[in-house]
């Protein structure tokens, strides 16, 4: 199963350093069933992208929370067995929880199929969006906007052997 893993480039230096992207649980986004009906489409790319958007959704969530961030989204794609990726059945038709999952036991980030990260030009509508998100969040309309701005972007694909030049380490 491929799962995405919300982060920032700060949290990806981190992984980076570690190897681990999560030594125990690791919060992830993933194909779920309430992800597939909420998306009403059978098409696993379509699908994938929409788990990808969710988990970039959930790294702007991380940024609004860690102000010193570069603003940046960033969402690591990572191979597991089936059986260590779990979603919450309380949880399942929430809809902030779509596509969330939990990843158990250790994840390393040697496992990572790739690294999706906002471009440079992306930097001043994401920052713009992490302010606003409590206020979108709390339904208004122009911060949702705002939020949206954000989404505009497209995250641009990275192989996991261009993780030092991301996160500017020569290691």
């Amino acid at each position: 199963m491929r799962v995405y893993v919300p982060l920032t480039l700060s949290g990806l230096a981190e992984a980076h350093k570690t190897g681990e992207l999560g030594a125990e649980s690791v919060l992830a986004y993933a194909v779920t069933p309430a992800l597939r009906e909420w998306y009403l489409s059978d098409d696993i790319e379509e699908l994938e992208y929409a788990a990808l958007s969710r988990a970039a959704l959930a790294s702007l969530r991380l940024l609004a929370k860690d102000p010193g961030a570069p603003r940046r989204r960033v969402v690591v794609a990572v191979d597991v067995p089936d059986n260590t990726a779990a979603s919450d059945p309380d949880r399942g038709l929430d809809p902030a929880a779509l596509g969330e999952v939990r990843v158990t036991g250790p994840l390393p980030l040697g496992k990572a199929a790739a690294v999706h990260v906002d471009a440079d030009d992306a930097e001043a509508d994401v920052a713009a969006a992490a302010e606003a998100l409590e206020a979108a969040d709390a339904g208004d309309d122009d911060a949702q906007f705002v939020v949206d701005g954000a989404e505009d972007h497209e995250l641009l694909w990275y192989a996991t052997q261009e993780i030092p030049q991301l996160v500017g380490s020569d290691s």
